[in-house]
C-alpha cells in the first residue's frame, strides 16, 4: 500500500482549518444569549436566534451540499441508462428549499419553536412526539452514514489509505467541534467548507476536461462514443417512478431538523424565508461541477488513463466516479485539492445531522417526556453525550453501506411518508388530534415498508400495480440477484394516504366523542375530551387569545424566562408588547421574583 504524502498533507491542512474555525466560533460566541436570559442548551440548538443572512445562507446551503450530494449527482450523470435526466437531487432539493421557504419557514419561526418536533408535541402530546422522533432520527443517521461512506471511498481512491481509518478520523473531528460550539461552530465551519468545495471542484474541472483521454462532452451528451449519452432519458415505463422520486426529494426534503434548525436560528421569520431561497440558488450552483465531472467520466476512454481498460461502471465503482476522475484525469496537486473539497463537503453535512439528532433527543425526548424538571446544565450534558452516541452510530453504519445515492433516497423515504404529512396537518389543518396522528403513522409506515427496499434486500409484501422482476448482476462476483421493482409511485401514495388518514381519523374521533356516540372515558389518549375541557385548557393555553394551541403535557419553565407555559415553546420577542406586559402584571410570582 502506497501512502501519498502530499495527499495526506492537503487533507491535514483542510481538517486543521475547519477545526480551528470551529473552535474559534465556539469561543467567540460562548456568552451568546446570556444577556437575554436564553438557556445555554437553547443557544447550542438554535444559536441564540441571531444567525444573519451571510452565515445563515452559507450554512443552509452547505447542509444540503454534502458528500452524498456531490458524489451522488456525479454518479447518476455518469451511469449509462440514467444520466442527467435521473440526477434529480440538485433540482429536487432546490425546490424543496423554495417550498419550505414559501410555506413552512414563517409559521415555524414566528411561533418561536426550538426543534421541528415541538409543534407535534404541542398538538399531539409527548408520546406521539417520541414516536415521530424515530423516523426523524433514522433519517439523520442514514444521511450522516451515507456522506461518511462517500468520504471513505473518496479518500481511499486518491490517497490509498484505509477506508475505516479515514471515516473514523473525519467523524471524530466533526463530533469534536460540534461538541464544543453547537450550532455556532457548525454554521461558521459551513462557510469555510462551502468555499473549499466550490474552489476545489472548479479547479479540477478544467484539467479533467482538457485531458487527451476525454472526448468533447457536448458530443457525448447526445451521441454514444464510449458509452450511452450522459444526457440520459426517461422511458415511458419509468415516468411514474421518476415523478415519485422527484416528489420524495422536493417534499421529503422539508421535514428535516437540519433544515428547521437553520430556519429557527434566523433572527426573524422573514430572514428564515430569505435563507431558504438563498440556499436553493446555492444548491443549484454547487451541483454544476458535479454534473460536469459525471459527464467527463462518461466521455473518457479509460484505456488511455492510469485507471485501466475496464471502466468504473464495469468494476461496480460508478459511485466513486468523482474521486476517480480527480485522480486519473487531473495532476496530483489538483486531485488532492479536490479531495480536500470532498472531505469538507462531508463534514459540513455530518456535523449538522449529528447536532440535529441530539437536539431533538435532548429537548423532545429527555426533557419533555422523561425529565421535565431537568436543569439547563443537565440538558447540555445530555446533548454532549448524544452527539457522541449518534456520531458513533453514523460512523458504524458508514463502514457497512452500499451505494451512496441509495442510502440517500432511503433516508428521505420514512421522513417523507411519515413526518411530512403530519407536519402539514399540524401547521395548516385545524382540528387534527393524536388519534389521527397514530393512524397516519401506521398507514404511512405499512404502505412504505410494504413496497420493499432493494438496497436493504427487504422483499415487498405489497405488490403495487405495474411491478416487475429484474435480474441484477454483480460485475465482480458474477452473482445474479432477482429484485422486485415497483413502477407505481407508491411512496407518494403512502404519503397521501398518511395525510388523509390523519385528517379522516382525527375528525371521526372528534365527532364520536363530542356527539356522545363514544363515552368520554374511552378517550384514553386525552386527545379530544380533555383537550377541550376548560380546566385543562386554562393550564395549557399558549400565546394568543384568538389562536390557541393546546399543549397537553409540559415541564415547568424557569421564572426568569416566563411564568406561564407559553415560554416553553414561544420566545418572548415574538409576543405582542401588550401581552408581555399583561403577563407580567398578572403573574403571582413576578413580585417575588423582582424582590430577589
Amino acid at each position: 500500500m502506497t501512502i501519498h504524502i502530499e495527499g495526506l498533507v492537503a487533507i491535514a491542512i483542510f481538517y486543521m482549518l475547519i477545526l480551528v474555525v470551529g473552535i474559534w466560533a465556539a469561543w467567540k460566541n460562548k456568552h451568546s444569549g446570556e444577556t437575554e436570559g436564553t438557556d445555554r442548551s437553547e443557544t447550542i440548538m438554535v444559536g441564540g436566534r441571531d444567525i444573519g443572512l451571510f452565515v445563515g445562507g452559507f450554512t443552509m446551503t452547505a447542509t444540503w451540499v454534502g458528500g452524498g450530494y456531490i458524489n451522488g449527482t456525479a454518479e447518476y450523470v455518469y451511469l449509462p441508462g440514467f444520466g442527467l435526466a435521473w440526477a434529480q437531487a440538485p433540482f429536487g432539493y432546490a425546490l424543496s428549499l423554495v417550498v419550505g421557504g414559501l410555506f413552512f419557514a414563517k409559521p415555524m419561526r414566528s411561533r418561536g419553536y426550538v426543534t421541528m418536533l415541538d409543534p407535534f408535541q404541542q398538538i399531539y402530546g409527548k408520546r406521539m412526539g417520541g414516536l415521530l422522533f424515530i423516523p426523524a432520527l433514522m433519517g439523520e443517521i442514514f444521511w450522516s452514514a451515507a456522506i461518511l461512506s462517500a468520504l471513505g471511498a473518496t479518500l481511499s481512491v486518491i490517497v490509498d489509505i484505509n477506508i475505516k481509518m479515514s471515516v473514523v478520523l473525519s467523524a471524530l473531528i466533526a463530533i469534536f467541534y460540534t461538541l464544543v460550539g453547537g450550532l455556532y461552530s457548525v454554521a461558521y465551519t459551513d462557510v469555510v467548507q462551502l468555499f473549499c468545495i466550490f474552489i476545489g471542484l472548479w479547479i479540477s474541472v478544467p484539467f479533467a476536461l482538457t485531458n487527451p483521454a476525454v472526448a468533447d462532452i457536448t458530443v457525448t451528451a447526445v451521441k454514444e462514443v464510449y458509452q450511452a449519452p450522459w444526457r440520459g432519458s426517461i422511458s415511458s415505463g419509468d415516468t411514474w417512478v421518476w415523478i415519485d422520486n422527484f416528489c420524495l426529494l422536493m417534499l421529503g426534503g422539508i421535514p428535516w431538523q437540519v433544515y428547521f434548525q437553520r430556519v429557527l436560528s434566523a433572527s426573524s421569520a422573514t430572514y428564515a424565508q430569505v435563507l431558504s431561497f438563498l440556499a436553493a440558488f446555492g444548491c443549484l450552483v454547487m451541483a454544476v461541477p458535479s454534473v460536469l465531472i459525471g459527464a467527463i467520466g462518461a466521455s473518457t476512454d479509460w484505456n488511455q488513463t492510469s485507471y485501466g481498460a475496464i471502466s468504473p461502471k464495469d468494476k461496480d465503482q460508478a459511485d466513486m466516479i468523482l474521486p476517480i476522475v480527480l485522480q486519473h484525469l487531473c495532476p496530483p496537486f489538483v486531485s488532492f485539492f479536490g479531495l480536500g473539497a470532498v472531505s469538507a463537503a462531508v463534514m459540513s453535512s455530518a456535523d449538522s445531522s449529528i447536532l440535529s439528532a441530539s437536539s431533538m433527543f435532548a429537548r423532545n425526548i429527555y426533557q419533555m417526556a422523561f425529565r421535565q424538571s431537568a436543569s439547563d446544565r443537565e440538558i447540555v450534558w445530555v446533548m454532549r453525550i448524544t452527539i457522541f452516541v449518534f456520531g458513533g452510530l453514523a460512523t458504524v453504519m458508514a463502514l457497512v453501506t452500499g451505494t451512496v445515492y441509495g442510502l440517500w433516497y432511503l433516508s428521505s423515504d420514512l421522513v417523507y411518508v411519515i413526518i411530512f404529512p403530519q407536519l402539514l396537518s399540524v401547521l395548516f389543518i385545524k382540528g387534527t388530534n393524536t388519534y389521527g396522528s397514530v393512524a397516519a403513522y401506521l398507514f404511512g409506515m405499512v404502505l412504505r415498508i410494504g413496497g420493499g427496499e432493494p438496497y436493504l434486500h427487504l422483499p415487498p409484501f405489497i405488490y403495487y400495480p405495474g411491478w416487475t422482476l429484474e435480474q441484477r448482476v454483480d460485475h465482480l462476483t458474477g452473482a445474479i440477484e432477482e429484485v422486485v421493482v415497483q413502477r407505481f409511485p407508491f411512496k407518494t401514495m403512502s404519503m397521501l394516504a398518511s395525510f388523509l388518514g390523519n385528517v379522516g381519523v382525527s375528525y371521526l374521533a372528534k365527532y364520536l366523542f363530542e356527539s356522545g356516540k363514544l363515552s368520554h372515558k374511552y378517550d384514553f389518549l386525552d386527545a379530544v375530551v380533555s383537550k377541550d375541557s376548560a380546566e385543562i385548557m386554562d393550564k395549557t393555553t399558549l400565546v394568543a387569545r384568538g389562536n390557541n394551541i393546546g399543549l397537553s403535557e409540559m415541564g415547568p419553565v424557569k421564572p426568569r424566562l416566563s411564568v406561564t407555559l407559553a415560554a416553553a415553546f414561544t420566545r418572548r420577542d415574538t409576543l405582542p408588547t401588550e401581552m408581555v406586559e399583561e403577563e407580567e402584571e398578572s403573574s403571582p410570582d413576578s413580585s417575588h421574583h423582582d424582590g430577589e
